[in-house]
Protein backbone atom coordinates (compact mmCIF):
# COMPACT_ATOMS: atom_id res chain seq x y z
CA UNK A 1 0.00 0.00 0.00
CA UNK A 2 1.42 3.47 -0.50
CA UNK A 3 2.48 5.87 1.85
CA UNK A 4 -0.22 8.35 2.41
CA UNK A 5 2.28 11.13 3.51
CA UNK A 6 4.66 10.33 0.96
CA UNK A 7 1.42 10.69 -1.75
CA UNK A 8 0.30 13.81 -0.46
CA UNK A 9 3.92 14.96 -0.27
CA UNK A 10 4.13 14.01 -4.04
CA UNK A 11 0.66 15.81 -4.95
CA UNK A 12 1.29 18.67 -2.87
CA UNK A 13 4.53 19.61 -4.89
CA UNK A 14 3.30 18.71 -8.36
CA UNK A 15 0.15 21.11 -8.34
CA UNK A 16 2.19 24.34 -7.81
CA UNK A 17 4.62 23.56 -10.19
CA UNK A 18 1.89 23.07 -12.48
CA UNK A 19 0.16 26.05 -11.92
CA UNK A 20 3.42 27.89 -11.81
CA UNK A 21 4.43 26.90 -15.25
CA UNK A 22 0.72 27.84 -16.30
CA UNK A 23 1.11 31.68 -14.84
CA UNK A 24 4.41 31.61 -16.32
CA UNK A 25 3.15 30.62 -20.14
CA UNK A 26 0.16 32.91 -19.73
CA UNK A 27 2.11 35.86 -18.22
CA UNK A 28 4.67 36.05 -21.18
CA UNK A 29 1.53 35.88 -23.24
CA UNK A 30 -0.02 38.53 -22.40
CA UNK A 31 3.53 40.92 -22.76
CA UNK A 32 3.54 39.86 -26.21
CA UNK A 33 0.42 40.64 -26.83
CA UNK A 34 1.03 43.72 -24.99
CA UNK A 35 4.33 44.11 -27.02
CA UNK A 36 2.57 43.82 -30.53
CA UNK A 37 -0.30 45.45 -29.80
CA UNK A 38 1.87 48.90 -28.59
CA UNK A 39 3.75 48.26 -31.93
CA UNK A 40 0.24 47.98 -34.23
CA UNK A 41 -0.63 51.29 -32.08
CA UNK A 42 2.57 53.31 -32.93
CA UNK A 43 2.50 52.27 -36.96
CA UNK A 44 -1.20 53.23 -37.12
CA UNK A 45 -0.99 56.20 -35.10
CA UNK A 46 2.54 57.27 -37.09
CA UNK A 47 0.63 57.19 -40.62
CA UNK A 48 -1.25 60.91 -40.39
CA UNK A 49 -0.58 62.63 -43.42
CA UNK A 50 1.97 65.81 -42.51
CA UNK A 51 1.09 67.69 -45.99
CA UNK A 52 -0.28 70.53 -45.97
CA UNK A 53 -4.11 71.15 -46.99
CA UNK A 54 -4.82 67.76 -46.34
CA UNK A 55 -9.03 67.51 -45.59
CA UNK A 56 -10.44 63.77 -44.10
CA UNK A 57 -13.54 62.15 -43.14
CA UNK A 58 -15.64 65.17 -44.34
CA UNK A 59 -19.09 65.19 -42.79
CA UNK A 60 -20.88 66.92 -45.67
CA UNK A 61 -24.19 67.19 -47.56
CA UNK A 62 -24.83 67.63 -51.05
CA UNK A 63 -25.31 71.00 -51.83
CA UNK A 64 -28.54 70.69 -53.56
CA UNK A 65 -29.92 68.14 -50.68
CA UNK A 66 -28.88 70.00 -47.93
CA UNK A 67 -31.97 69.80 -45.04
CA UNK A 68 -33.43 73.51 -44.80
CA UNK A 69 -31.22 73.70 -41.45
CA UNK A 70 -27.50 73.78 -42.80
CA UNK A 71 -26.34 72.91 -39.47
CA UNK A 72 -28.96 70.38 -39.10
CA UNK A 73 -28.01 67.11 -37.35
CA UNK A 74 -29.60 64.95 -40.25
CA UNK A 75 -27.20 64.00 -42.95
CA UNK A 76 -27.14 63.45 -46.51
CA UNK A 77 -24.86 60.49 -47.64
CA UNK A 78 -22.06 61.63 -49.86
CA UNK A 79 -23.13 61.67 -53.80
CA UNK A 80 -21.55 58.99 -56.01
CA UNK A 81 -19.26 59.81 -58.94
CA UNK A 82 -22.81 58.98 -61.33
CA UNK A 83 -24.77 60.97 -59.10
CA UNK A 84 -22.26 64.44 -59.48
CA UNK A 85 -23.17 66.29 -63.03
CA UNK A 86 -20.56 65.27 -65.64
CA UNK A 87 -18.27 68.22 -67.01
CA UNK A 88 -16.14 68.32 -69.88
CA UNK A 89 -13.06 69.75 -69.83
CA UNK A 90 -12.32 72.60 -72.41
CA UNK A 91 -8.51 72.24 -73.77
CA UNK A 92 -6.49 75.15 -73.60
CA UNK A 93 -4.09 77.04 -76.01
CA UNK A 94 -1.24 77.24 -74.61
CA UNK A 95 -1.33 73.20 -73.04
CA UNK A 96 -0.63 69.96 -74.01
CA UNK A 97 -2.91 67.41 -75.12
CA UNK A 98 -1.98 65.48 -72.11
CA UNK A 99 -2.33 68.18 -69.46
CA UNK A 100 -6.11 68.17 -70.76
CA UNK A 101 -6.43 64.99 -70.35
CA UNK A 102 -5.07 64.65 -67.00
CA UNK A 103 -7.54 68.17 -66.01
CA UNK A 104 -10.20 66.03 -67.17
CA UNK A 105 -9.07 62.92 -64.44
CA UNK A 106 -8.56 65.55 -62.02
CA UNK A 107 -12.66 66.21 -62.52
CA UNK A 108 -13.60 62.82 -63.03
CA UNK A 109 -11.94 60.93 -60.54
CA UNK A 110 -10.74 63.73 -57.78
CA UNK A 111 -13.91 65.77 -57.85
CA UNK A 112 -16.63 64.38 -58.87
CA UNK A 113 -15.65 60.87 -57.36
CA UNK A 114 -15.25 62.30 -54.39
CA UNK A 115 -18.74 63.74 -54.19
CA UNK A 116 -17.98 67.37 -55.59
CA UNK A 117 -21.36 68.14 -56.62
CA UNK A 118 -22.25 71.96 -57.64
CA UNK A 119 -21.97 72.20 -61.64
CA UNK A 120 -20.89 75.81 -61.40
CA UNK A 121 -18.00 75.07 -58.98
CA UNK A 122 -16.90 71.90 -61.62
CA UNK A 123 -16.71 73.83 -64.19
CA UNK A 124 -14.52 76.51 -62.75
CA UNK A 125 -11.66 73.76 -61.74
CA UNK A 126 -11.96 72.64 -65.50
CA UNK A 127 -11.59 75.81 -66.70
CA UNK A 128 -9.03 77.48 -64.44
CA UNK A 129 -5.04 75.78 -66.15
CA UNK A 130 -3.75 74.72 -62.32
CA UNK A 131 -0.54 74.16 -64.21
CA UNK A 132 -0.26 77.77 -64.55
CA UNK A 133 -0.01 78.60 -60.91
CA UNK A 134 2.86 76.19 -60.18
CA UNK A 135 6.51 76.69 -60.70
CA UNK A 136 7.95 74.86 -63.67
CA UNK A 137 9.31 71.92 -61.63
CA UNK A 138 5.93 71.32 -60.65
CA UNK A 139 4.12 71.35 -63.79
CA UNK A 140 4.12 67.36 -64.54
CA UNK A 141 2.32 67.43 -61.56
CA UNK A 142 -0.28 69.81 -61.27
CA UNK A 143 -2.89 67.99 -61.90
CA UNK A 144 -2.65 65.44 -59.63
CA UNK A 145 -4.52 65.54 -56.13
CA UNK A 146 -2.03 67.00 -53.82
CA UNK A 147 -0.14 69.98 -52.67
CA UNK A 148 2.68 71.26 -54.40
CA UNK A 149 5.05 73.89 -53.40
CA UNK A 150 5.42 77.51 -54.45
CA UNK A 151 7.99 78.87 -53.39
CA UNK A 152 8.67 80.77 -49.93
CA UNK A 153 7.77 77.80 -47.65
CA UNK A 154 3.97 78.08 -49.12
CA UNK A 155 1.97 75.54 -50.78
CA UNK A 156 -0.95 75.48 -53.66
CA UNK A 157 -3.74 73.69 -52.01
CA UNK A 158 -4.88 70.49 -53.13
CA UNK A 159 -7.73 70.32 -55.87
CA UNK A 160 -10.02 68.62 -53.96
CA UNK A 161 -10.54 70.73 -51.30
CA UNK A 162 -10.05 73.90 -53.41
CA UNK A 163 -13.30 72.90 -54.63
CA UNK A 164 -14.62 71.51 -51.48
CA UNK A 165 -14.08 74.54 -49.45
CA UNK A 166 -15.49 76.86 -52.43
CA UNK A 167 -18.21 74.46 -52.68
CA UNK A 168 -18.92 75.23 -48.72
CA UNK A 169 -19.04 79.23 -49.23
CA UNK A 170 -22.14 78.92 -52.46
CA UNK A 171 -20.54 81.36 -54.01
CA UNK A 172 -23.19 83.22 -56.65
CA UNK A 173 -22.56 84.94 -59.88
CA UNK A 174 -23.64 88.54 -57.40
CA UNK A 175 -21.30 87.76 -54.84
CA UNK A 176 -18.37 89.15 -53.12
CA UNK A 177 -15.51 86.92 -51.49
CA UNK A 178 -12.47 87.74 -49.58
CA UNK A 179 -9.98 85.26 -50.37
CA UNK A 180 -7.07 85.27 -47.57
CA UNK A 181 -3.52 83.57 -48.21
CA UNK A 182 -3.49 84.31 -52.36
CA UNK A 183 -0.39 81.62 -51.99
CA UNK A 184 -0.02 81.35 -56.16
CA UNK A 185 -3.89 82.78 -56.94
CA UNK A 186 -5.02 79.85 -58.00
CA UNK A 187 -8.31 79.67 -55.44
CA UNK A 188 -8.68 83.64 -56.16
CA UNK A 189 -8.98 82.29 -59.96
CA UNK A 190 -11.81 79.55 -59.18
CA UNK A 191 -13.55 82.70 -57.44
CA UNK A 192 -13.05 84.78 -60.04
CA UNK A 193 -14.77 82.54 -62.45
CA UNK A 194 -17.67 82.27 -59.60
CA UNK A 195 -18.35 85.73 -58.41
CA UNK A 196 -18.94 89.53 -59.26
CA UNK A 197 -15.41 91.31 -57.11
CA UNK A 198 -12.73 88.81 -55.00
CA UNK A 199 -10.56 90.22 -53.25
CA UNK A 200 -7.32 88.51 -52.13
CA UNK A 201 -4.72 89.06 -49.16
CA UNK A 202 -1.51 87.62 -49.02
CA UNK A 203 0.76 88.47 -46.28
CA UNK A 204 4.30 87.41 -48.50
CA UNK A 205 4.49 90.31 -50.34
CA UNK A 206 6.82 88.32 -53.47
CA UNK A 207 3.95 86.08 -53.39
CA UNK A 208 0.96 88.86 -54.12
CA UNK A 209 3.36 90.32 -56.38
CA UNK A 210 3.57 87.17 -58.74
CA UNK A 211 -0.11 86.44 -58.03
CA UNK A 212 -0.91 89.53 -59.22
CA UNK A 213 0.49 89.48 -62.72
CA UNK A 214 -0.32 85.87 -62.95
CA UNK A 215 -4.08 86.59 -62.62
CA UNK A 216 -3.45 89.75 -64.51
CA UNK A 217 -1.64 87.93 -67.34
CA UNK A 218 -4.66 85.31 -67.54
CA UNK A 219 -7.09 87.86 -67.80
CA UNK A 220 -9.16 88.19 -64.70
CA UNK A 221 -10.20 91.73 -63.93
CA UNK A 222 -12.77 90.95 -60.81
CA UNK A 223 -9.91 90.10 -58.54
CA UNK A 224 -7.91 92.78 -56.57
CA UNK A 225 -4.57 91.23 -54.71
CA UNK A 226 -3.09 93.31 -52.36
CA UNK A 227 -0.23 92.44 -49.47
CA UNK A 228 -1.35 92.45 -45.96
CA UNK A 229 -2.00 90.40 -42.92
CA UNK A 230 -5.50 88.73 -43.48
CA UNK A 231 -6.07 87.87 -39.69
CA UNK A 232 -7.48 91.70 -40.14
CA UNK A 233 -9.49 91.04 -43.36
CA UNK A 234 -10.49 94.23 -45.63
CA UNK A 235 -12.73 96.43 -43.66
CA UNK A 236 -12.69 98.80 -46.75
CA UNK A 237 -14.12 96.26 -48.91
CA UNK A 238 -16.51 94.64 -46.94
CA UNK A 239 -19.21 93.15 -46.44
CA UNK A 240 -18.69 89.95 -47.99
CA UNK A 241 -20.85 87.03 -48.84
CA UNK A 242 -18.10 84.65 -48.35
CA UNK A 243 -14.56 84.27 -47.01
CA UNK A 244 -12.02 81.39 -47.90
CA UNK A 245 -9.13 81.00 -45.69
CA UNK A 246 -5.84 78.74 -46.77
CA UNK A 247 -4.03 79.16 -43.51
CA UNK A 248 -5.26 78.16 -39.81
CA UNK A 249 -5.18 80.19 -37.00
CA UNK A 250 -5.33 79.18 -33.61
CA UNK A 251 -8.64 80.65 -32.96
CA UNK A 252 -11.91 82.73 -35.84
CA UNK A 253 -10.66 85.65 -36.04
CA UNK A 254 -13.23 88.27 -35.04
CA UNK A 255 -12.66 90.83 -38.18
CA UNK A 256 -12.93 88.34 -40.51
CA UNK A 257 -16.38 87.42 -38.74
CA UNK A 258 -17.46 90.95 -38.35
CA UNK A 259 -16.47 91.34 -42.29
CA UNK A 260 -19.51 88.85 -42.95
CA UNK A 261 -22.49 89.91 -44.81
CA UNK A 262 -26.21 88.72 -43.07
CA UNK A 263 -26.23 85.07 -44.49
CA UNK A 264 -22.21 85.19 -45.49
CA UNK A 265 -20.07 82.19 -45.26
CA UNK A 266 -16.74 82.14 -43.44
CA UNK A 267 -14.84 78.82 -44.31
CA UNK A 268 -12.34 78.30 -42.24
CA UNK A 269 -9.39 75.67 -40.77
CA UNK A 270 -8.81 76.09 -37.24
CA UNK A 271 -5.88 74.78 -34.86
CA UNK A 272 -3.04 75.05 -32.97
CA UNK A 273 -1.30 72.27 -34.36
CA UNK A 274 -1.42 70.42 -37.75
CA UNK A 275 -2.65 67.37 -36.33
CA UNK A 276 -5.47 68.83 -34.62
CA UNK A 277 -6.77 71.47 -37.24
CA UNK A 278 -10.86 71.09 -37.97
CA UNK A 279 -12.42 72.88 -40.67
CA UNK A 280 -14.85 75.36 -39.74
CA UNK A 281 -17.99 76.51 -41.81
CA UNK A 282 -19.67 79.69 -39.87
CA UNK A 283 -22.70 81.49 -41.32
CA UNK A 284 -24.01 85.03 -40.17
CA UNK A 285 -27.87 84.90 -40.13
CA UNK A 286 -30.36 87.52 -41.04
CA UNK A 287 -30.40 88.85 -37.39
CA UNK A 288 -26.61 88.62 -37.28
CA UNK A 289 -26.03 85.72 -34.99
CA UNK A 290 -23.67 83.44 -35.38
CA UNK A 291 -23.76 79.83 -36.38
CA UNK A 292 -20.54 76.66 -36.28
CA UNK A 293 -20.37 73.76 -37.93
CA UNK A 294 -17.39 71.59 -37.61
CA UNK A 295 -17.20 70.18 -41.24
CA UNK A 296 -14.22 68.15 -41.35
CA UNK A 297 -10.14 67.06 -39.80
CA UNK A 298 -7.62 69.03 -42.41
CA UNK A 299 -3.81 70.15 -42.13
CA UNK A 300 -3.14 73.66 -43.31
CA UNK A 301 0.04 75.92 -42.76
CA UNK A 302 -0.39 78.08 -39.82
CA UNK A 303 -1.34 81.58 -40.20
CA UNK A 304 1.20 84.24 -39.39
CA UNK A 305 0.93 87.84 -38.60
CA UNK A 306 -1.28 88.88 -35.96
CA UNK A 307 -2.98 85.30 -35.75
CA UNK A 308 0.15 84.07 -33.65
CA UNK A 309 -0.18 86.68 -30.82
CA UNK A 310 -3.95 86.76 -30.76
CA UNK A 311 -6.52 85.52 -27.91
CA UNK A 312 -9.96 84.56 -28.71
CA UNK A 313 -12.64 86.98 -29.61
CA UNK A 314 -9.66 89.26 -31.18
Amino acid sequence: MADPTLGGQHMHTFLPKRYMTMAASMAWGVLIGVLLGGLGWMVVGCRGNREEDTLTKPNRSAPDAEPTDPFSSSSTPSPSRDESPRVKVPPLSDETAEQTQARQRMIDRDLRGRGIQDRRVLEAMARVPRHRFVPPDQVPYAYEDRPLPIGHGQTISQPYIVAFMTELARPRPESKALDIGTGSGYQAAILAELCKEVYSIEILDPLAQEAKKRLQDLGYKNVTVRTGDGYQGWPEKAPFDLIIVAAAPEYVPKPLVDQLAPGGRLVIPVGRHWWSQELLLIEKQPDGTIREHRVASVSFVPMTGKAQQAKPEE
